[in-house]
């Protein structure tokens, strides 16, 4: 069976360690973490992911909004938001990107599997 691949794009270090390791108990195989925008385009592209899990706010210059918009548009590959906030001016945002789902953190491993597969289902 192919895992399917998925990117994850968080700059918490011990966030995005912890959601590396749920993908992998749940059967997927994790790419990275990245931790910026910019390297995050550039990785969709060499690593051509199934799904991309992007941490909405990143600490650069870069969004995971803008990131977003840049891997569906040159890649074709769905995005599931990640966040802490909420916001509605993010949310107006974010829905450019054409996101296939969203997760607020701090969440479950069964919320995340949930998501993914109805990601993969839409995307």
């Amino acid at each position: 069976m192919i895992k399917r691949k998925i990117l994850v794009v968080e700059d918490e270090r011990l966030i995005a360690r912890d959601i590396v390791m749920q993908l992998r108990i749940l059967g997927y195989e994790p790419l990275g973490p990245i931790d910026t925008g910019e390297q995050a385009i550039e990785m969709a592209g060499v690593l051509r992911p199934d799904l991309v899990l992007m941490d909405v706010h990143l600490g650069n210059a870069m969004d995971g909004i803008e990131a977003a918009q840049a891997i569906r548009t040159q890649f074709e590959v769905p995005t599931v938001f990640l966040s802490a906030f909420s916001g509605e001016a993010n949310s107006v945002r974010a829905e450019l990107a054409k996101p296939v789902g969203y997760l607020a953190k701090p969440f479950e491993d069964y919320e995340l599997r949930e998501v993914i597969e109805a990601a993969f289902k839409l995307g």
